[in-house]
């Protein structure tokens, strides 16, 4: 009788699966944009801070029911946690890669996770005046392909 492991996260180099990351960044990206910490979404399904930060990380795989707590907390639908996900990341899933050889790639984090980002469009947002928040958006695509003329 063969007896099943449960499966990691980690690959064979101690590396969070690409997907969870994904998965993660979405949790964060939704968390961030809703101004709530990470104390707040911990207390909130019932886990502490420290286990949301490992989830928003990839470290920890996020289960089926605890995905259904955040979307629900989160306000969105399961399926957002796997928007915009890249063929490339979708193909590291532990299932496509079951039986195959594992490379060793280096997986760049998604700009739309990083803190910066993140503020940048809480911001945006909060103006209300909806001209404004147009003239601001024409002002970075502006200054964005400026700077592509300068490159």
């Amino acid at each position: 009788m063969a007896v099943e492991r449960k499966a990691s996260n980690r690959g064979a180099f101690g590396i969070p699966n690409p997907v969870d990351v994904h998965v993660g960044a979405r949790v964060r990206l939704r968390r961030t944009l809703l101004g709530l910490s990470q104390e707040k979404l911990g207390e909130a399904i019932g886990l502490t801070f420290q286990q949301v930060q490992k989830y928003e990380r990839g470290a920890n795989r996020i289960g089926a029911s605890r995905l259904y707590d955040l979307s629900r907390v989160l306000q969105v639908p399961v399926s957002y946690f796997f928007e915009e996900m890249s063929d490339e990341v979708a193909a590291k899933s532990p299932g496509q890669l079951r039986g195959m050889a594992q490379e060793q790639d280096t997986y760049e984090p998604d700009p739309m996770a990083k803190r910066e980002t993140l503020e940048l469009v809480r911001a945006y947002y909060r103006i209300k005046d909806p001209q404004v928040r147009r003239r601001v958006f024409d002002l970075a695509k502006a200054l964005a392909a400026a700077d592509e003329q300068d490159d």
